[in-house]
């Protein structure tokens, strides 16, 4: 069988990046130090502060690679890297617009109408509308293609009709991006008749319903629409290219330094406490991590610079989230290491309660974004495996 390869280019970067990437620093040095937030592990899921997302689009740094007109700055995928990076690596309170920026703006940006982005983009960019994702349904598991939330059309628009499932932080948001079932289902063609509906989450017959899990957070949410009218304007794209659409999303959606940084300031805290201190086996194991992580970001970058060339990715980032996601889980174990971990919170502890609340959200890590087992046949198809 002939060799198959993987493209993780290293993207080339410019004295902007790293002066960007210090100005970001800076910036959430400063703000912990003045308590502006404290740092949360899987702080792109945990930690919603949309006053925290309002200071940064302030700043710019939202929406980043948009035209300037739709409130972007119009710089690089890299540029954008750099911010995300910093944002995770200090554990900030960025889940407000984390999808807005990552994917549902991209996504207005490439399909939308121009009113719709005219009025969406620079909101969004300014840190003031946040977007869910309407993708997951009970009973559908990581089927998207089984999709049961149905579209039908009416004068001047559709009304929309199902239930969908984990929405993160659809209680926080103006809008969801809802994958919807828009003709007659075709068994030979799962992936033809579905279309995306921008949702105003405002609108008659949306209910929204938090879903509490074990660390005793609600990000997750169940969305319920019925006989809900979205007019045309609010269609993305053409109807039934819903799924390509999708596929292109989730190469944003996976690849990404979140993917594998949802731990590091665990990481950090723990390193820092015993600076100076580590036995052998603790300096073994902290190599081991460090090294993972040095390949993984590597591979991340590489995704970021293809997405720079306008393609799409998705085989090279489903790689990253497959490995990424269980190297995350691997810091929570192994992190054990550096001493006993007493499963309770509130005791005045920073540290045991960082790293409890991180033991709590890990096994959700490989779950989101695809399960991994999906991914793996994501990965073996590009390799011709499948």
């Amino acid at each position: 069988m002939a060799s198959i390869g993987f493209d993780f280019p290293a993207p080339q970067a410019d004295a902007s990046v790293d002066e960007l990437r210090r100005e970001v620093r800076s910036f959430l040095d400063e703000e912990a130090r003045q308590g502006g937030f404290v740092p949360l592990a899987d702080c792109w899921c945990a930690g919603i502060d949309p006053g925290f997302s309002r200071k940064l689009g302030a700043r710019g740094w939202i929406g980043v690679t948009w035209p300037r007109r739709y409130g972007g700055r119009e710089l690089s995928a890299l540029h954008r890297y750099v911010i995300t990076e910093e944002l995770l690596a200090a554990g900030a309170p960025v889940h407000a617009h984390w999808i807005a920026d990552r994917q549902s703006g991209p996504l207005i940006l490439a399909t939308a109408s121009e009113a719709v982005k005219n009025t969406v983009l620079p909101e969004i960019a300014a840190g003031r509308c946040f977007v869910a994702l309407g993708f997951s349904e009970p009973g559908a598991g990581s089927d998207l293609a089984s999709v049961r939330t149905r579209a039908q059309r009416v004068a001047g628009g559709w009304t929309l009709s199902g239930t969908k499932l984990w929405s993160s932080g659809a209680q926080s948001c103006q809008y969801m991006t809802v994958l919807a079932r828009t003709s007659e289902r075709d068994p030979q063609q799962r992936h033809a008749g579905l279309t995306q509906f921008l949702v105003p989450l405002d609108s008659v017959g949306v209910s929204v319903s938090g879903i509490r899990d074990m660390s005793g957070v609600e990000h997750f949410n169940e969305t319920h629409f019925e006989d809900v009218f979205v007019p045309d304007e609010l269609v993305l794209g053409a109807v039934g290219d819903g799924w390509q659409q999708i596929t292109n999303e989730l190469a944003l959606e996976r690849s990404g330094p979140e993917r594998f940084l949802s731990s590091f300031i665990v990481l950090e805290k723990v390193l820092q406490a015993h600076a100076g201190s580590m036995s052998p086996q603790q300096a073994r194991v902290a190599g081991g991590i460090i090294a993972r992580l040095r390949g993984l970001r590597a591979m991340s970058l590489g995704v970021a610079a293809l997405l720079g060339q306008g393609r799409s990715p998705d085989v090279e980032a489903a790689l990253v989230k497959d490995l990424g996601t269980r190297f995350e889980q691997d810091i929570c174990e192994r992190l054990r290491e550096f001493g006993p971990l007493r499963m309770q919170q509130g005791d005045g502890d920073a540290l045991q309660d960082l790293q409890v609340d991180s033991m709590l959200r890990a096994p959700s890590f490989t779950l989101r974004g695809g399960t991994n087992e999906i991914l793996k046949g994501i990965i073996a198809r590009g390799m011709g495996l499948r």
